[in-house]
């Protein structure tokens, strides 16, 4: 399986993070998100909780923004620290602001998960779980289950659960 390209990109305070360099020993979750977008609000809390998870089992967590924020003001910067602060995510929060890494990593909704093994490897791309906006009890941990399936296997599932919803603009 081929390397995803690497990346490095700032967060809203200017300082860099590079991805090769956010590899955990078990791996890599890039999230694709946005501010504005009404699922990644509803999923918000479920996703602070489940990517803390994965960072105290040794996976690396990154967040981007590529959505073209000088025409969706509600996406700049400023406006993704204080975001990622409201819902609590304890991962950085990267601004593509020329769009590369999302359209060179094929991303083209928001959410838009990819997980890479520990050799920065794509194996998985997806949904966080299968609730959506409804209620979340009972859920299906398709993220979680996916990336610790890659940590113990080194490859991901089968059959993956796409996941399409606001479209990166």
């Amino acid at each position: 399986m081929e390397g995803a390209p690497d990346f490095t990109l700032k967060d809203a305070d200017g300082q860099g993070f590079t991805m090769s360099e956010h590899i955990g020993e078990n791996g890599l979750l890039i999230a694709f998100i946005c501010n504005h977008c009404l699922y990644v609000q509803a999923i918000g809390d479920r996703l602070a909780a489940d990517t803390k998870l994965l960072m105290s089992e040794g996976f690396g967590v990154l967040a981007v923004m590529s959505n073209d924020y000088k025409s969706v003001p509600a996406d700049s910067p400023a406006k993704t620290e204080e975001f990622a602060e409201f819902y609590g995510f304890e991962f950085p929060c990267l601004i593509d602001e020329d769009q590369t890494v999302g359209k060179t990593h094929g991303a083209v909704c928001t959410s838009d998960f990819f997980g890479l093994n520990n050799k920065g490897e794509l194996q998985y791309r997806g949904c966080l779980d299968d609730s959506g906006f409804n209620d979340s009890t009972g859920r299906t941990l398709e993220l979680l289950n996916t990336r610790r399936l890659i940590a113990k296997t080194d490859s991901g599932p089968k059959d993956q659960v796409p996941n399409m919803r606001c479209s990166i603009n």
